[in-house]
């Protein structure tokens, strides 16, 4: 895939070093998705807009620091953190370590170490096929929706969809007699399917309703298939279902 269809966020406080970067991403060929001050404002960009990428400052300055900006984006989006980072202490290397990122680039940078950084996570992305947002796998009807299968489009049926599993920048969408592994994100799926029909139960999951066997205190029940369900989504559930 080429550089110009991976964009990057940038989310970092002094913004003379955001500005370089940003300076250095575009000679790069990448496409800056927006700089950002604070944790704040990257997580709901990361909500709406799903960049390729994060570079995020490790130190941030606003109410929330970097490592938790990261947590919060992991909360609701599988996207690869690269942490921008001084001379940490080994605690919050260690702290940092625990989210996961693909990368650090330690400050001050130089565009070689940031090109090879950036390199290779994109390499990684196009290995692991997480790179595509392609809405274009999906296509929906009102009582059905066509995905691309074996080189072609496919019809299933919406009533025969049990759940839908999210697994990092992947989907699989699973039926009684078949699974589909689909490139987008659970927020593509959640979007592009009805909402009388389809409720999103967890950061993870989105259930057929009309499938729902089995409702507990912290999970429920699809065939045998136990999903958990999250604190923020139960009443929504509670508040589309009959119960007595």
């Amino acid at each position: 895939m080429k550089n110009d269809k991976v964009n990057i966020l940038i989310v970092e406080d002094d913004m003379i070093i955001a500005a370089n970067l940003s300076i250095q991403l575009t000679s790069l060929g990448y496409e800056v998705a927006g700089i950002l001050p604070r944790g704040e404002e990257a997580i709901m960009h990361v909500r709406e807009h799903s960049p390729h990428i994060v570079l995020m400052d490790i130190n941030l300055k606003g109410t929330i620091s970097g490592i938790d900006t990261a947590k919060a984006i992991q909360k609701s989006n599988d996207i690869p953190i690269i942490y921008l980072t001084a001379n940490s202490d080994d605690a919050t290397f260690e702290k940092a370590k625990e989210t996961q990122p693909k990368a650090f680039i330690t400050k001050p940078f130089n565009k070689l170490s940031l090109q090879r950084t950036i390199a290779l996570v994109v390499e990684q992305l196009k290995e692991g096929k997480e790179l595509s947002h392609n809405t274009q796998e999906i296509e929906v009807l009102e009582d059905r929706i066509f995905v691309r299968h074996n080189g072609r489009m496919e019809k299933l049926l919406l009533e025969d969809i049990l759940y839908i599993e999210a697994n990092r920048n992947y989907c699989s969408l699973i039926t009684k007699k078949i699974n589909h592994i689909l490139t987008c994100t659970l927020k593509v799926m959640e979007d592009k399917l009805p909402k009388s029909s389809f409720v999103r139960v967890h950061r993870s999951f989105i259930i057929n309703i009309s499938k729902l066997d089995v409702l507990a205190d912290g999970h429920l029940e699809i065939g045998r298939k136990v999903i958990p369900i999250g604190k923020s989504h139960k009443e929504l559930l509670l508040n589309r279902i009959r119960t007595i």
